[in-house]
């Protein structure tokens, strides 16, 4: 049985007065319209009305308490879960005081407790997304939600919790939004707001703004067919249906006045007039503008690229064609990128045969290094994926119009039915040459460190910019993660509200093959060493990049929350080097508890 000592911490859920006053419904009355493409031609439409579920916190009869712990249980720094009977919550103690919030991360649902705790955030043990203690407000990425808070109140020597039962079910709560004041009497063909680009920097910029407070009218375009969906899992989980990945449902968009303009392309923009003009003549004049195109995917250029059955995976429709067309067949995959090495785990179980043609003689060699690199290689290896390295593909070659066969310059001819193009991608900016937009030699668009461009008003974000990274100070860099599109749509938005705010998060990445992830975080462009420990062909190891002494960026495999406790000492602006004693000291004795204490 459990014995209940005699002081007392209750947890209980606190509703900000305003929270409690939001309407779901829109100041116009009705739910605010999309605008969808349709025949060539954008209309404004309704969907049918389903309102955002109100506030649960408000309501005593879904409340429940428990008693959990002793208020000694639980010394400064630490965290732990507690069971409810509807759910668990996460109690927290940094300098002598609790905290309580959701225990799990809203992005894919990461247990925070493994997480790293440090200054008043938890890092998500997994990709990295960090969480206010205080306020449960998510503050890096990625991710969309933020974690439901409970009051922590201490009588006696017993502790509590008191929670809503949805908050504890749910573990994610969507911040106070604003919504348009008068999105009726707009012109269809102005908006204060203009996204081009509906990925994560886009959509985080859209709600960011909301979330702030602006009240004018958003508009978001997207040449996809799609609302904005989660573009990593195109390769991680490939049969994957649009629905089944949409980031924000319609009625999200309804409800907050956030309007869409799908399968709609801008061919140009006019930064005198404030007018873009989209490929099929219609125009669009903004006030403030955020360019968040991302990449396209290179392609072939050898003979018969133009063959059936030749990919490359941009929309899940492409990766759910390719998981088709792939079962029981032979697949050719060109490219050892993060999209082809994952492309090919996800393919092994469903294809007859999986090979793979990569040009440098390691996969991932300028990223992880050649030790990681070759692990990686070996882990392909022993799930059936052939390797063709240090040739290119020189021909595709069909039968009655279809893929037969990848001729590679080694000489070398391969069977295949199916192939997937990974070889990389550049800027999808072609349409700014003229603009007086700064786009560099490579095509990126050049911000400074709020994601201002060159021209007043004008942001851009995500994969098609270079920015300034504090973490390498201030060199400009492009970093094509999906954690750094979110933060750059929030610090665009920020600064379209003139809040003046400085981007200065780290890097954090993830790549998922065969049930195994490798963590990521920093940026390690141009590292003269790698200190790897660990057991990398037990596939339990991290790996420090250094560059003249100083780590620069760190990965691992089966090393959890180390990545999480490097990105959050680098993020605090401090130095760890090779010759730091406890350096080697932590990896002998397990205790990484420095990396999150004082000094350097």
């Amino acid at each position: 049985f459990w014995v209940v000592p005699a002081v007392e911490v209750k947890i209980e859920v606190v509703i900000p007065e305003k929270d409690r006053s939001k309407e779901e419904m829109s100041p116009n009355g009705k739910t605010s319209p999309l605008i969808y493409k349709v025949n060539g031609t954008a209309r404004h439409y309704h969907l049918e009305e389903h309102p955002i579920a109100s506030n649960p916190y408000h309501n005593t009869k879904d409340v429940v308490e428990a008693s959990v712990c002793h208020v000694k249980d639980l010394e400064n720094g630490q965290m732990r879960e507690v069971d409810l009977a509807s759910g668990k919550a996460l109690l927290i103690k940094e300098n002598g005081e609790f905290h309580a919030m959701g225990h799990k991360c809203p992005h894919y649902g990461a247990p925070l407790v493994k997480g790293v705790l440090s200054k008043g955030r938890v890092r998500c043990p997994w990709h990295g997304a960090c969480f206010n203690i205080g306020t449960g407000d998510i503050e890096d990425f990625p991710g969309l939600d933020s974690l439901p808070r409970f009051q922590v109140k201490i009588e006696k020597e017993k502790v509590y919790i008191r929670a809503s039962k949805q908050a504890l079910q749910t573990q994610r709560r969507t911040k106070v939004m604003a919504k348009c004041i008068s999105l009726s009497n707009y012109n269809l063909s102005s908006t204060n707001v203009l996204i081009i680009g509906a990925g994560a920097a886009g959509l985080v910029c859209a709600e960011t703004l909301r979330q702030e407070g602006f009240s004018d009218r958003i508009v978001m375009c997207t040449m996809d067919r799609h609302l904005p969906y989660d573009r990593p899992k195109l390769s991680k989980s490939m049969d994957s249906h649009p629905e089944q990945i949409t980031l924000r449902p319609k009625e999200f968009f309804c409800a907050y006045d956030i309007e869409v303009l799908t399968e709609m392309q801008v061919a140009a923009v006019d930064i005198k007039s404030k007018i873009a003009v989209f490929k099929d003549g219609f125009k669009m004049e903004y006030n403030k503008l955020l360019i968040a195109t991302g990449n396209m995917p290179k392609t072939l250029s050898c003979k018969g690229k133009e063959i059936e059955n030749v990919f490359n995976i941009r929309t899940p429709e492409d990766a759910n064609r390719v998981v088709k067309l792939a079962t029981s067949k032979n697949v050719v995959i060109v490219g050892a990128s993060f999209l082809g090495m994952e492309v090919a785990a996800y393919l092994t179980e469903r294809a007859h045969s999986v090979s793979l043609v990569e040009l440098e003689h390691v996969p991932f060699k300028k990223f992880f290094g050649e030790r990681v690199g070759r692990t990686v290689m070996k882990m392909f290896e022993n799930n059936r994926v052939k390797f063709y390295m240090q040739t290119e593909v020189s021909e595709l070659r069909e039968q009655e119009g279809k893929l037969k066969e990848v001729v590679l310059k080694s000489g070398k001819v391969l069977r295949a039915d199916v192939c997937v193009v990974g070889v990389g991608a550049v800027p999808a900016t072609g349409f700014l040459k003229q603009s007086g937009i700064n786009i560099d030699s490579k095509g990126f668009i050049v911000v400074n460190k709020m994601m201002q461009t060159n021209i007043p008003g004008v942001f851009a974000a995500g994969d098609a910019v270079t920015f300034p990274l504090a973490l390498r100070n201030n060199k400009k860099v492009n970093v094509p993660h999906w954690q750094m599109a979110h933060m750059h749509g929030r610090i665009a938005a920020l600064n379209m509200l003139a809040h003046g705010t400085e981007i200065s998060t780290v890097p954090y990445l993830w790549t998922a093959m065969f049930g195994k992830s490798i963590r990521y975080a920093g940026h390690g462009e141009g590292f003269d060493d790698v200190v790897i420990q660990g057991d990398l062909d037990e596939l339990k190891f991290v790996a420090f990049y250094t560059k003249s002494d100083e780590v620069v960026a760190v990965a691992s495999m089966n090393y959890d929350p180390i990545v999480s406790k490097v990105a959050e000492v680098l993020a605090a602006g401090r130095t760890i080097r090779k010759q730091t004693p406890l350096f080697f000291l932590s990896f002998r004795t397990g205790d990484m508890s420095w990396l999150t204490g004082k000094g350097s």
